[in-house]
């Protein structure tokens, strides 16, 4: 009753106005000085990887890098009663006028020429935007401005802008049209779920405003974080996914066990004390697990990708906040909630009315002593069938194919991709560019000019290469770059084809001979290629590393070395269970309709490795609190096999009410245009219903009852009750008393 979390508890119960205030202040700050310091967004060499990210790198040392574009396609209007040579003119005209307003603009560094289509019907005018790729978006508004105006002045014509600005741009305002969506479901069948708990609006309502100051504080600090960690567009998604779910988990089980012990208590212990009680059990475990989500998130840096260091930044953040705040403000909730109960209380008795309802779950019940008589009576069986239909769920992994998403797997409902479709379809030429990028001394810059243009002789007699080529030089001749165009999608087999015929064949038997020259291919497609293979490389060190963190924590938690093993084992379960079920869902088109969706027969190469780390990390929610439940009962010299049936049927009523909660959150984000963002709430939601059902209810009391006292082992401090209750039990009668 001294631990670092009673002694927080303590002084918040002794001085609640006191926390109150100052949990409050707390989150102001970080609001404030969040929003004073700015969002430091990622840079397009933070995104730099393999290859195509090296080749980046010289063609901006030569200030040759790719410039973001945009295009603007200019049609006559259907019905608009133009003729050909009528359209034709206006169209040209148009574009005229275009260009003119484009070139006075300080965001635009060039205006191409008109192109027109094969079969004459659209003219394309192609804007290329100063600065940093990444910033484009941001620019992009100036240059609608100045199309809208053409479009005013020329109603017979149909003028419509596409590019990686705009459509970077339509990207944001869905993902925040989505957002709202999401918490337009989460927040209410949060509330309805904790009602249904509590049966009260004020305890349901303290996890969720937990939840959402926790949140709050969150994104402020991720803005100061930024400077060291930058954000790539993310952050905010993954705080508002991990925040509600851990936030309002980690009040529950406080608040269970401190209803818990005012119910036990009858009355005789103070709301201060109830609250000490509660932080010296709960309080810890929810400190352990909050560490085994930051500990296990961290494993995400390794990767040295700057996406998944966002992720890793933000659910770190949002989870030592809300650790924070079940530390300091909760307490002092639960002992001015904890007062007004006991005035409500003494009132009551006074009437002679009887005592409220206490929360449902505890004491566990006839449900989950129905869930748990499987485990119970034929452990063995349970344990083996359980087990089978984990790995039946998880077959389907054998097929699964990792693919980065591209511009191209975009919802459609975006004004700009419907435009970029009718830009591929009407100028297939201009679908993909591969840029071949070659350093070399500034003496043999003649020879690097023959390589290429060999090269791109070489690339004009393949099918899968099209158009003219464009071969650009540095000012001091050193950085030389090769445009070739692709006449299919970026994320196409064809695309991928003429990457490899360029990495395998043309470029090392051109360029690549040159002595002393640096090279590589980069591209959209380059880009789509290289970034999964850098993440399967760093695979093996992130997925070690988060298995031995995940087993260190656990032996922490429980002085067991027998349950850090049984806990990683379990967790791998349940993750490669639920990417199977991501793979059968995602990977085919029978789910499209239901899930609205479009299938790219492919799994976001970001999803699996985020899946390990987050479902690992999050488990330990359930592992903690329930392990922790039957350690304690046996400590008390309760035998193994009653203390787990004891202590899983006492956690199930909140441990179901948390997944419930964190299932919705989830679930939520399934409802998301953006794929790859819609396939991690799945796989997510998918996890945590095969964690509390499965892995909680009929493998882990299987297991742990087959196992018996050597679940503990080597722990002392469990081992010594046991030992002690064995040998009183051998002792005679006369003895024991």
């Amino acid at each position: 009753m001294n631990s670092f979390t009673v002694r927080m508890a303590r002084r918040s119960a002794l001085h609640p106005w006191r926390a109150i205030t100052g949990w409050l202040v707390f989150v102001v700050l970080c609001l404030g000085i969040g929003s004073a310091v700015g969002l430091n967004s990622a840079k397009t060499a933070d995104y730099r990887v393999g290859e195509a990210g090296r080749a980046e790198a010289m063609a901006s040392e030569g200030q040759l890098e790719r410039r973001s574009t945009e295009q603007v396609l200019i049609s006559a209007r259907s019905g608009a009663g133009l003729d050909r040579g009528a359209a034709e003119a206006s169209a040209k005209a148009a574009a005229a006028d275009l260009t003119a307003r484009m070139e006075r603009l300080p965001e635009v560094e060039s205006v191409a020429d008109p192109l027109l289509s094969e079969d004459g019907r659209i003219l394309m005018v192609e804007v290329a935007v100063k600065g940093e790729e990444r910033d484009a978006k941001d620019k992009v508004d100036a240059l609608v401005a100045q199309t809208e105006a053409v479009q005013k002045a020329n109603p017979g014509l149909l003028l419509e802008e596409t590019g990686s600005p705009s459509i970077s741009k339509g990207v944001d305002k869905q993902r925040g049209d989505d957002l709202a969506l999401s918490e337009a479901i989460t927040l209410p069948v949060t509330l309805i779920t904790l009602l249904i708990v509590f049966g009260s609006v004020t305890m349901a309502g303290v996890p969720l405003l937990l939840a959402l100051s926790s949140i709050a504080a969150a994104v402020g600090l991720s803005m100061v974080v930024s400077h060291l960690s930058p954000d790539t567009g993310i952050g905010t998604n993954i705080i508002l996914m991990i925040g509600l779910a851990v936030g309002v988990d980690y009040t529950l089980f406080y608040l269970k066990r401190e209803r818990e012990e005012r119910a036990r208590s009858g009355g005789r212990l103070s709301s201060e004390a109830l609250v000490e009680l509660a932080a010296a059990t709960s309080g810890r475990a929810v400190v352990v697990s909050g560490l085994a989500v930051v500990v296990s998130t961290a494993t995400l840096f390794l990767a040295s990708d700057v996406i998944f260091s966002s992720l890793a930044t933000g659910t770190i953040v949002v989870v030592l906040v809300a650790v924070l705040s079940s530390l300091t403000v909760l307490p002092a909730l639960l002992v001015k909630l904890g007062k007004r109960a006991e005035r409500r209380a003494l009132r009551r008795a006074e009437r002679g009315k009887p005592a409220p309802r206490r929360m449902r779950g505890e004491g566990g019940g006839r449900v989950w002593s129905a869930l748990l008589r499987p485990a119970t009576r034929h452990p063995v069986a349970t344990l083996c069938v359980s087990v089978l239909a984990m790995l039946a769920l998880a077959a389907p992994l054998g097929g699964l194919k990792i693919t980065e998403m591209s511009r191209d797997t975009h919802s459609r409902e975006i004004p700009a991709m419907q435009v970029y479709d009718r830009l591929n379809e009407a100028f297939p030429e201009q679908r993909v560019t591969h840029d071949v990028v070659v350093r070399a001394d500034a003496a043999r810059s003649g020879e690097v000019t023959a390589s290429l243009e060999e090269l791109a002789q070489l690339a004009e007699a393949d099918p899968l290469f099209t158009g003219e080529s464009r071969i650009r030089t540095s000012d001091d001749r050193r950085i030389s770059v090769l445009e070739l165009n692709v006449p299919h999608l970026g994320n196409s087999d064809e695309a991928y084809d003429s990457l490899d015929h360029l990495r395998d064949e043309y470029v090392p038997g051109t360029v690549g001979r040159i002595p002393g020259a640096d090279f590589g291919v980069s591209g959209d497609v380059a880009r789509y290629a290289d970034y999964p293979a850098h993440q399967n490389s760093k695979l093996p060190l992130v997925l070690g590393a988060l298995l031995l963190v995940t087993f260190a924590m656990t032996l922490y938690a429980f002085r067991s070395v027998v349950l850090g093993l049984l806990g990683v084992v379990l967790n791998l379960l349940s993750a490669a269970a639920a990417l199977g079920l991501l793979v059968l869902v995602f990977q085919g088109s029978w789910a499209e309709g239901l899930l609205n969706f479009d299938s790219t027969g492919s799994i976001g190469s970001r999803v699996p490795l985020f899946l390990f780390v987050i479902l690992f990390g999050l488990s330990m929610d359930y592992q903690v609190f329930v392990v922790s439940r039957i350690r304690e009962a046996v400590l008390d010299g309760v035998p193994t096999r009653q203390a787990v049936l004891d202590g899983i049927r006492s956690s199930a009523g909140v441990v179901t009410s948390a997944a419930v909660v964190m299932m919705t959150v989830f679930v939520s984000f399934v409802f998301l245009h953006i794929i790859e963002m819609k396939q991690i709430g799945f796989v997510l939601a998918a996890a945590v219903l095969l964690d509390a059902f499965v892995i909680r209810v009929l493998i882990l009391p299987a297991a742990m009852l087959l196992l018996g006292e050597a679940s503990w082992w080597p722990s002392r401090g469990v081992r010594r009750p046991v030992r002690e209750r064995r040998e009183t039990a051998r002792m005679p009668v006369a003895d024991v008393r």
